[in-house]
C-alpha cells in the first residue's frame, strides 16, 4: 500500500471516529438541555431505534460529505489554510443536512431549541474534527516522509529517477532541446503517477501558464494540475459512480437483450473487450457489445469507415444508438473511464497520432470517458486526421473542464443518441 492510501485512510478512519463523537457529546447535550428527551426516549441509556441509526448514518454521512469537499484528494501536500476552510464549509454542509433529516423531526415546545441545537452541532463538529485533522496534519508533516522533488534536465534521466506516488517531478529542459523532447518526457513520466511540473519559458509567464505552487517555490508550470476544483473532481467521480451503478440496474433488460443480439448476430462472443490507454498513460480494456464479425481486424488494427464490411447488421443499429457502449459503465464504475472524457485510444494509433501531434500525452491528466467535446464535434474517426482533430477538441475540454460543462456535453449527447446519429 502506498503511503498516500495510508494517509488517506487515516485521515478517513480519524473524520469517522470524530463524527461519532460528535453525535454523542450533541445527543448529550440534547440530554441535559431538553429534560432528558432525546429523539422522544426519557433517557439516553435506553435502547431505541431513533437512538442507534443516527450513530451509524451520521458518521457515514460525514464521510460522503468529506469527500465531496475534496479534503481526501491531496493529503501529501495539504496546506493548512487549506484545511481550515474546508472543515468550516463541511461542517455547515453536515450540520445543516443533520437538520433537516433528523433534527427537525423531534418535537419541541420552543422553535428556538432548533436553532440552538443547530449552532452546537455545528460548533461541534467544526470544533472538534478540525482539531483532530490538524494534529494528525501536524504529526504527519513531523513524521511521515514528505514529497520528494526531481529534476530532470535530459531525456536520458527519466530512467534514473525512482519517485513514490505524490512527488513531484521538475522537467528544466536544456534550451538546445525542443518541446517535442518535453512531451516524449512528460510521456514516460505520467504512469509513474507523480506531478509533473515545467520550468516556464517567458510566453509562459506572460500567459499567466506558469503558477507559484508554494510561496517559497519558483514559477512553474503545473502539468498535471486540475483546472476543475478537487471539491469538483470529487462529485464528479461520485457522479460516474452513481450513475454507472443506476444504469446497469435499471437498464439491465436492456443489456440482456443486446447481449442475445449480439451473440446470435454471428459467430463469436456478445463481449468485446480491447485494451486502450486511459489515465496517467496506464493501459485497460475497454468493454463493447460486439459489433462486426469475428476477428474483423485479424491482429493489424483498422478505423472503421462507413458501410464497413466487417460491421452486422445489429452492429450497426447499436452503432447507431450508440448502444454498444452500454458495457464500458463498467469500465467507469471500476474507475477506468468517466462518463465525460476524450476517448481513450489504443496505443496503435496514439504511435502515429504523436508523429503530428506530439502532445497527446496531456490528455493523460484525466480520465477516459465514453462522451466528450471531441467525439461529438468529430464523431466516430475513421482517419488519422479526425483522430487529430479529435484531440484538439478534447485538449480545449480539459483545459476549460467544468461540472457546468459537462452537463451540457450530457445533454448534447443525449441528443444524439435520440437522433441516432451515430456510426
Amino acid at each position: 500500500m502506498s503511503q498516500r492510501r495510508k494517509l488517506q485512510l487515516g485521515y478517513i478512519a480519524v473524520d469517522f471516529l470524530t463524527a461519532e463523537l460528535v453525535w454523542l457529546i450533541f445527543l448529550l447535550f440534547r440530554w441535559l438541555v431538553y429534560e432528558g428527551k432525546v429523539f422522544g426516549v426519557n433517557t439516553v441509556l435506553i435502547p431505541a431505534f431513533g437512538f442507534y441509526l443516527p450513530l451509524i448514518l451520521y458518521p457515514i454521512g460525514c464521510l460522503i460529505i468529506h469527500y465531496l469537499s475534496g479534503y481526501y484528494l491531496r493529503v501529501q501536500r495539504k496546506r493548512l489554510t487549506h484545511e481550515l476552510l474546508t472543515t468550516f464549509i463541511s461542517s455547515i454542509v453536515i450540520a445543516l443536512s443533520a437538520f433537516f433529516i433528523i433534527i427537525i423531526d423531534d418535537q419541541v415546545e420552543d422553535y428556538h431549541r432548533y436553532v440552538i441545537s443547530l449552532a452546537v452541532l455545528w460548533l461541534l463538529q467544526f470544533s472538534i474534527s478540525y482539531i483532530f485533522r490538524l494534529l494528525l496534519t501536524l504529526l504527519i508533516r513531523r513524521h511521515a516522509a514528505a514529497p520528494a522533488t526531481f529534476t530532470v534536465h535530459t531525456e536520458q534521466q527519466v530512467a534514473d529517477i525512482k519517485p513514490n506516488k505524490g512527488d513531484r517531478v521538475i522537467i528544466d529542459l536544456q534550451p538546445s532541446l525542443d518541446e517535442n523532447t518535453l512531451y516524449r518526457i512528460i510521456q514516460r513520466i505520467y504512469p509513474l503517477d507523480v506531478e509533473i511540473a515545467v520550468v516556464p519559458k517567458l510566453y509562459d509567464m506572460l500567459t499567466g501558464a506558469a503558477k507559484i505552487p508554494e510561496l517559497d517555490s519558483n514559477p512553474l508550470v503545473l502539468i498535471t494540475e486540475h483546472k476543475m476544483t478537487d471539491s469538483e473532481l470529487c462529485i464528479k467521480r461520485a457522479f460516474d459512480i452513481v450513475a454507472s451503478l443506476l444504469t446497469m440496474i435499471l437498464l439491465s433488460p436492456v443489456y440482456i437483450l443486446l447481449w442475445i443480439l449480439a451473440y446470435s448476430s454471428s459467430k463469436g462472443p456478445a463481449f468485446y473487450s480491447q485494451q486502450r490507454i486511459g489515465l496517467h498513460g496506464k493501459p485497460f480494456n475497454i468493454y463493447k457489445f460486439r459489433t462486426m464479425v469475428q476477428y474483423a481486424e485479424d491482429d493489424v488494427p483498422q478505423l472503421s469507415a462507413d458501410d464497413d464490411p466487417r460491421v452486422t447488421r445489429v452492429g450497426h443499429f447499436m452503432r447507431k444508438y450508440r448502444l454498444d457502449e452500454l458495457p464500458q459503465m463498467w469500465n467507469i464504475l471500476r474507475g477506468d473511464m468517466s462518463i465525460v472524457g476524450p476517448r481513450p485510444e489504443r496505443e496503435f494509433f496514439i504511435r502515429q497520432i504523436v508523429k503530428q501531434a506530439p502532445y497527446y500525452c496531456l490528455l493523460y491528466k484525466i480520465r477516459p470517458g465514453m462522451t466528450s467535446w471531441g467525439p461529438i464535434r468529430v464523431g466516430y474517426t475513421d482517419t488519422l486526421q479526425k483522430m487529430i482533430d479529435r484531440l484538439n477538441y478534447d485538449i480545449v475540454y480539459m483545459e476549460n473542464m467544468s461540472l457546468r460543462l459537462d452537463i451540457k456535453i450530457l445533454f448534447y449527447t443525449i441528443g444524439v443518441i435520440v437522433d441516432g446519429k451515430g456510426k
